[in-house]
């Protein structure tokens, strides 16, 4: 049956806000299967796009199984980039995912982890409100978890009042993890308690084909969901990952022996680019089988997937292309620099422009790099030589440090356009005093303690004992010395601007005036003046350093204005662009 005879518009919005007042949070949960890093992410995040498109309002869960209390203290290699809220919640990649997809900002009561469960619970233990008794995995870690979703399902995301339609939770991990198996009892305990109208189940779950026999397998799959059945869940619908569209006779065993109906069951397979993953959904009336799940056919409108469509099929056309020099510490796991990637690809598409990052590990620029390996040195620099700008993004710790200056001096010196964020802006410092001052010796404390001349030092209000949530996190406003500087110019010559930070060390406001003098203009500073926000070369075409992580809240259709600007300038178009803007055009 088509999506357009299923699901009526509704028909009055005058009682809407009162009439969500009334109704229940309905959830949907999305479980992985057979093996992690399926894309469950992509997939709640889509399914959340595509009942946004219904004229839905949606809400984002992550539920992470480790100890951790959160993102803050894990290595980048282990578990990618560390995603950074407004509210200064450092929390799993997968919640810039959805506030990507979503344009919704979360906070960071809505990434749960263990660790925040356990240390809630103890917590009551020590204040007595359990009353003496037995405290113990069920009832009371499955209660705090329950009521730990169903509070924060009601808090407004979108800017606008009053709770969500619908609460989209994600569930890290593999069904049948020790870890998670207090959550999966919680949201089984949920699912009966909330009722069968106001739950609705997908699993991801991987069908691989063999390369001998070339058949689909869905056994995977099948014991999967019969290990979910065993702990009392059962999927409403099944989203099947592989690498080519599911056969018919796959989908009819998968029916069979999942218990879940033809029509529930999905598929994901490869596509060009993840901004197909909702169109895919919508091509199979996914949205009609979660809202008849919840019942709320009556509330939605057939889905409006027009921009998304355009973004997908624009990116897929793109024939020219840009290529973009990213050096970093992380750059093994591309992963652990996953939002900045996402920032250049909105910026991209925003100029017609296909990015090619071309990753360096920033120590394979250091002339040690030269001695011992001196191949991947001599590509290095090779592939930092044909890119048309440059990128050092965030970081922690003194490995690859002299690269990373080195790629700032060589764009700095052959007019390349340099971003450099976070850690990337105080190297552009450090480099500018060594190689314009004079002062060999300049440096940050976080790389010697010692350093007779300190540019980048300590924040004094930083803990030196503990590691976790001690840093400058979240959003903060930053307000523009200079209103004709470029990056005042790319915020629409705003007075200011409020971006999201996460940093222990700054530049010492000691050295401003020497480097001023010497031609580096720090033409953003926080509210006291004294903590250096933004840093521009006036004689370069675009040398930019922002202390704040703009990466954060760019967004598809609506770039980041500094990723926008950088790839302008490594296009030719950045003149023009600005000549528009001061003209209001």
């Amino acid at each position: 049956m088509a999506a357009t005879t299923t699901i009526g518009r509704a028909s009055v919005r005058g009682g809407e806000a009162a009439a969500r007042e009334e109704r229940r949070m309905k959830y949907v949960l999305v479980t992985g299967g057979v093996v992690s890093g399926l894309g469950k992410g992509v997939t709640a995040s889509s399914i959340g796009v595509v009942l946004k498109a219904c004229g839905l309002r949606v809400t984002s869960i992550k539920i992470d199984p480790y100890l951790n209390t959160d993102a803050g203290t894990m290595s980048p290699f282990e578990h990618g980039e560390v995603f950074v809220l407004d509210d200064g919640g450092e929390v799993d990649l997968d919640l810039g995912n959805y506030e990507r997809f979503l344009d919704i900002t979360l906070t960071k009561d809505n990434n749960i982890t263990t660790g925040k469960i356990y240390q809630s619970v103890l917590e009551k233990e020590r204040r007595g409100d359990y009353l003496g008794k037995t405290v113990q995995v069920v009832p009371h870690v499955t209660d705090a978890i329950k009521n730990w979703i169903q509070s924060v399902s009601t808090i407004p995301v979108d800017g606008k009042e009053g709770p969500a339609d619908v609460c989209v939770i994600e569930l890290g991990g593999t069904v049948g993890d020790i870890e998670s198996m207090p959550f999966i009892e919680a949201l089984r305990q949920l699912s009966f308690s909330v009722g069968p109208d106001n739950f609705c189940l997908i699993h991801v779950s991987l069908i691989p084909v063999l390369g001998v026999v070339g058949e689909q397998k869905t056994k995977p799959t099948q014991h999967s969901v019969r290990e979910l059945r065993a702990l009392g869940l059962t999927p409403h619908l099944l989203a099947c990952r592989s690498a080519q569209p599911l056969l018919e006779n796959t989908k009819e065993k998968l029916s069979q022996f999942c218990h879940v109906p033809i029509g529930n069951i999905l598929n994901i397979h490869d596509v060009p680019n993840i901004w197909h993953v909702p169109l895919l959904l919508r091509n199979q009336n996914a949205h009609i089988s979660v809202l008849n799940q919840l019942g709320l056919v009556s509330l939605a409108s057939p889905p409006n997937l027009q921009d998304w469509t355009r973004r997908a099929e624009n990116f897929d056309n793109l024939t020219n292309s840009v290529r973009i020099a990213l050096v970093g510490k992380y750059v093994g796991l591309t992963d652990s620099y996953l939002s900045v990637v996402k920032a250049l690809l909105h910026a991209c598409i925003a100029c017609s422009m296909k990015p090619l990052i071309d990753w360096i590990a920033a120590s394979d620029l250091e002339e040690d790099s030269a001695k011992l390996t001196p191949q991947a040195h001599a590509a290095a620099w090779e592939t930092l030589k044909n890119a048309s700008c440059v990128i050092v993004p965030g970081g922690f710790g003194d490995r690859g440090v002299r690269g990373m200056i080195l790629a700032a001096k060589y764009a700095r010196e052959n007019n390349v356009p340099y971003l450099g964020i976070c850690l990337g802006m105080q190297i552009s410092v450090i480099e500018f005093a060594r190689s314009v001052l004079g002062l060999d010796t300049a440096n940050s404390t976080e790389f010697d303690a010692e350093t007779p001349n300190a540019v980048v030092i300590f924040m004094p209000e930083g803990s030196r004992t503990h590691m976790g949530s001690t840093m400058r996190l979240g959003s903060r406003r930053t307000l523009f010395q200079t209103p004709d500087c470029i990056t005042s110019n790319l915020y629409c010559n705003s007075e200011y601007v409020d971006e999201r930070h996460r940093h222990r060390y700054e530049v010492n406001p000691d050295v401003i005036g020497i480097l001023e003098e010497a031609g580096l203009k720090f033409v953003g500073r926080d509210e006291t003046g004294r903590r250096m926000e933004i840093l521009e070369l006036p004689t370069h075409q675009f040398y930019v350093g922002v202390q704040f992580h703009p990466e954060f809240k760019s967004r598809p259709g609506r770039p980041s204005a500094l990723f926008l600007g950088f790839i302008l300038a490594a296009t030719g178009q950045l003149k023009a662009y600005l000549s528009r803007q001061q003209n209001g055009n």
